[in-house]
């Protein structure tokens, strides 16, 4: 539930290409050629909706490939892994090398990053979590010190800006003051598939960048709360930055994207009893 800057606009937005049904053979191959490696094609994974690509290598590296449309390039998301290779005491994938080409056929500009391939399975699938995974102590210690690494960066990447925290509350609740007072260098996009066990890995670095104290943890609270002692474990945790205004404002943020969603998408959310009860508490004391 990350941000995204504002891109130039089309009267009707191309479809986006499904690479789970796209034939894109001819594209693994010209990546094969441009990184020098095998890729071990059995072994895609693919990510929300098929936009992106990932699989192993032949020299026991990790690739993953994605694709935009000319003109409406996101700098800040389409070179993240390759600008988090800088950030030091995080344990994430490190990254190795990235091709990128223009696809005249497809209309496409084509990007693959090879990085360090990851053998610890990710925690949770897209849809998230509905069973406590019941991680150690030492887990959540490496989690902190990774986010705290992280957050003793300097970066002029932006995760999360002022403008949008305040656009996606404001389409809910009125009468709040959003203003952010303490900002952080965050991942941006925690959630329990972006994190692995046994060991505590970060994947996932397109978002990572500036954004209110107490992003991350929101997010990985807002991620749990399928399973509500799972994001007591996140309070608990995290509860120095959650409970800062910053913190608590990133919370009600996560609440309000629930309820805008859940607004437009008939059915049942899981999600949306907890995110509205949260958001009243949060309103009480934002607005004390």
């Amino acid at each position: 539930m990350g941000t995204r800057p504002a891109v130039s606009e089309t009267a009707e937005p191309p479809a986006p290409v499904d690479l789970r049904s796209h034939h894109h053979a001819d594209v693994l191959d010209r990546a094969e050629r441009a990184l020098g490696v095998g890729l071990v094609r059995s072994g895609a994974v693919y990510g929300v909706d098929g936009l992106t690509v990932g699989m192993p290598t032949a020299a026991a590296t990790w690739t993953r490939m994605q694709w935009r449309r000319p003109g409406r390039l996101n700098e800040t998301a389409w070179t993240g892994a390759e600008a988090a290779s800088m950030v030091t005491g995080v344990a994430k994938p490190a990254w190795l090398q990235s091709h990128m080409w223009v696809d005249p056929g497809r209309q496409l500009v084509w990007r693959v990053d090879e990085l360090a391939l990851v053998t610890a399975p990710v925690i949770g699938t897209t849809g998230g979590l509905t069973v406590d995974p019941d991680l150690p102590n030492s887990w959540w210690r490496s989690l902190a010190d990774s986010l705290d690494a992280l957050a003793a960066h300097t970066t002029t990447r932006v995760s999360m800006s002022q403008e949008h925290l305040t656009r996606r509350v404001g389409q809910v609740f009125q009468g709040v003051d959003t203003t952010i007072d303490e900002w952080t260098v965050a991942h941006g996009d925690l959630h329990w598939h972006n994190l692995t066990a046994p060991e505590c890995v970060l994947l996932d670095w397109e978002d990572w960048g500036l954004g209110p104290r107490g992003l991350d943890a929101a997010f990985l609270w807002g991620a749990s709360l399928r399973v509500p002692q799972l994001a007591q474990r996140v309070e608990r945790e995290f509860a120095e930055d959650m409970a800062s205004r910053s913190g608590r404002l990133a919370r009600l943020l996560f609440c309000a994207n629930v309820i805008r969603l859940s607004s437009r998408r008939p059915g049942p959310n899981a999600l949306l009893a907890p995110a509205r009860a949260t958001a009243e508490a949060l309103l009480r004391d934002l607005r004390a």
